[in-house]
């Protein structure tokens, strides 16, 4: 049987990459994309539908026409632009998630993949290699809802059978697209101003460490996942996916090898700073490793070589 995949929230960070990497895979006319808004870029015989997933009814008729066998559901409010709006992400983040779960089980939709955060883990969470499984209180809007959603991920596989499959995905570096309002942020803002402005001015503090991925890692490490044979999945929550962990000193540090007049400065006092603080300094994805062999490819330094060499052409 030939695979039909339907991706919910294509137009952010991820959902971009994603996107291509699956129309390589299945053929650009088995990838169907749907945002709340046209993407900037449609190219010829890509299949694209205006959707908000907070509407039941059109997200009804949009999988009945497709009749998906994979889903893909991306919409989501991340952690910055949740603490604007808590109410509405809240909304987004869980209602969107249970309508998907509901027409799942109603329509028999063969695998879903929905995205969790280490956002999900809180200030009484191990803060050197977290572990899969360990205290979690997140302090977020947006790490309430996760671990929220991971939880109901795990009861729609027990109750109804459902294969859902979720990663942890750490801060994710890309110099394709524009990050999306997370905490982690800088680490993709930090090279377009060194190459625009020569400087950056970081909203955390010189010496906080977060869990970070780099884009080509998270796209293959979730084809991966959701290529993994059945038996192999253990864990209906969401796996912990570790890449690799820095500061925003340390790349700066590599920033300057590239460009060696590149200065950076630190606010005091940002919002995310607070959030960041409760967050993984590092991540331990022994699990992920074990089931389905996953393994990062990229480094801090091929990282900044590959960003700062390919956004030169697009800065």
């Amino acid at each position: 049987m030939k695979e039909r995949i339907l991706m919910i929230g294509s137009n952010g960070q991820i959902g971009s990459e994603l996107a291509t990497a699956l129309r390589r895979k299945f053929g650009t006319e088995n990838v169907i994309t749907s945002d709340i808004r046209e993407p900037t870029v449609l190219k010829k015989d890509e299949i694209f539908e205006i959707i908000n997933v907070l509407d039941k009814p059109a997200l009804t008729d949009l999988f009945e026409k497709y009749k998906p066998t994979q889903l893909y559901l991306l919409a989501a409010m991340l952690s910055a632009t949740g603490e604007k709006y808590p109410q509405k992400a809240w909304d987004l983040n869980i209602n969107g998630l249970l309508n998907v779960l509901d027409l799942a089980v109603e329509l028999d939709i063969k695998k879903i993949f929905w995205p969790s955060s280490i956002a999900v883990f809180g200030p009484h969470s191990p803060k050197q290699n977290t572990d899969q499984y360990c205290v979690m209180d997140p302090v977020s809007i947006y790490g309430v809802s996760k671990l929220a959603g991971e939880r109901l991920c795990e009861y729609y596989h027990h109750k109804y059978k459902l294969d859902i499959r979720s990663v942890r995905y750490p801060g994710i570096i890309s110099w394709k697209t524009a990050p999306g309002g997370g905490t982690t942020d800088y680490a993709v803002d930090i090279f377009i101003e060194a190459l625009k402005y020569g400087k950056y001015t970081c909203f955390l503090s010189a010496n906080t460490a977060l869990p970070m991925l780099y884009m080509e890692d998270a796209v293959r490490g979730t084809i991966e996942l959701m290529d993994a044979p059945i038996e192999q999945i253990s864990i209906r929550s969401s796996y912990n996916l570790g890449g690799l962990s820095f500061t925003p000193s340390e790349i700066a540090k590599e920033i300057k090898k590239i460009l060696p007049n590149f200065e950076m400065s630190y606010v005091d006092d940002d919002p995310r700073q607070a959030i960041a603080d409760t967050w993984p300094a590092s991540i331990d994805d022994t699990y992920a490793r074990r089931d389905w062999s996953w393994e990062p490819k990229f480094d801090l330094a091929s990282i900044t070589e590959d960003m700062i060499a390919n956004l030169k052409t697009n800065v």
